[in-house]
C-alpha cells in the first residue's frame, strides 16, 4: 500500500489477513443476507487499524457502542451511495464489528473487504493524519 497513508504507518505492515475471495457480486450479496439495511461498501487495498488508546479510552468507546478500529482501502471497487468513487480511497469511522474475516462494521456502513489486507495497531493521531 501506498499513496495516501502517512509515513508513520508505512514500514511494518502488520498482519496479514484475507477477505472474501469471493466475486464482488457474491460478496455482496452474502453480506446483504446479514445486513438487510445497512449501506454496503466494497474494497480493496485494505488494512484494519486498531487504535492504540489507554483503558478510560477504551471504556468510553465501549459505552458508545463501538472498538477502537478503524478500516482504511486505498481502492473503492463500488459503494452503493455513490459517496466514493470507483477507486479513491476511503478511511471509514470507527467500528463497532470486524466479522467473518470480511465485513467491517461501522454505525451507518457495512464495508466488504475484498481480496488481501493488513492489520495493525496505531496511534489514534496517525489514524486520523491519513488524508
Amino acid at each position: 500500500m501506498n499513496g495516501v497513508i502517512n509515513e508513520g504507518l508505512l514500514g511494518d505492515p502488520g498482519v496479514e489477513l484475507q477477505g472474501s475471495d469471493l466475486s464482488l457480486n457474491e460478496a455482496l450479496a452474502l453480506a446483504r443476507k446479514t445486513y438487510k439495511w445497512m449501506p454496503l461498501c466494497a474494497v480493496e487495498e485494505w488494512v484494519i487499524l486498531d487504535a492504540i488508546v489507554t483503558e478510560v479510552e477504551r471504556a468510553k468507546v465501549a459505552a458508545a457502542g463501538c472498538v477502537p478500529m478503524f478500516m482504511f482501502a486505498q481502492k473503492v471497487v463500488d459503494d452503493e451511495q455513490r459517496r466514493f468513487e470507483p477507486g479513491h480511497w476511503v478511511r471509514s469511522s470507527m467500528g463497532t464489528a470486524f466479522n467473518d474475516g470480511y465485513l467491517f462494521v461501522t454505525r451507518n456502513t457495512i464495508y466488504v473487504l475484498l481480496g488481501p489486507g493488513h492489520r495493525k495497531s496505531a496511534s489514534v493521531q496517525a489514524i486520523f493524519s491519513i488524508f
